[in-house]
């Protein structure tokens, strides 16, 4: 499935040359359907590429996590979209994501923080 790059809803979404795919597993989808619960279906999910929080999936409510034009949609997990900055993108493209689920304290600002449980990301290289 390609990857589309982000941008406000104005704007044409263009597409990328990319192979990556998405998944979740059954503790992560359990996870997402509980925060839908709590927060709404309007939710949305970035990578983080690093810094305070590593490189963890964050989920945000979709009113308060502005993409832009750097960001990249590479697919969707629990019917939520799943976004990453495009440098990483670029530098992650040959690589299969599996958003997990398991015991501990979720990013500082990820709407996982506080419920005992945080999202993981495992990878495997693509096939090309």
């Amino acid at each position: 499935m390609p990857a589309e790059s982000a941008g406000t809803s104005d704007e044409t979404r263009i597409w990328s040359q990319s192979i990556m795919q998405v998944t979740a597993t059954d503790s992560a989808l359990d996870l997402i359907a509980e925060l839908k619960k709590r927060y709404g279906d309007a939710l949305l999910f970035h990578q983080s590429g690093g810094c305070c929080d590593g490189s963890a999936p964050m989920c945000f409510p979709q009113a308060e996590y502005q993409t832009g034009p750097q960001d990249v949609k590479v697919g969707e997990i629990g019917g939520l979209p799943f976004y990453m900055n495009g440098d990483q993108h670029e530098r992650w493209k040959h690589t299969d994501l599996v958003i997990d689920c398991i015991p501990g304290s979720g990013g500082m600002f990820s709407l996982d923080n506080g419920t005992g449980r945080r999202f993981i990301t495992r990878s495997e290289v693509c096939s090309t």
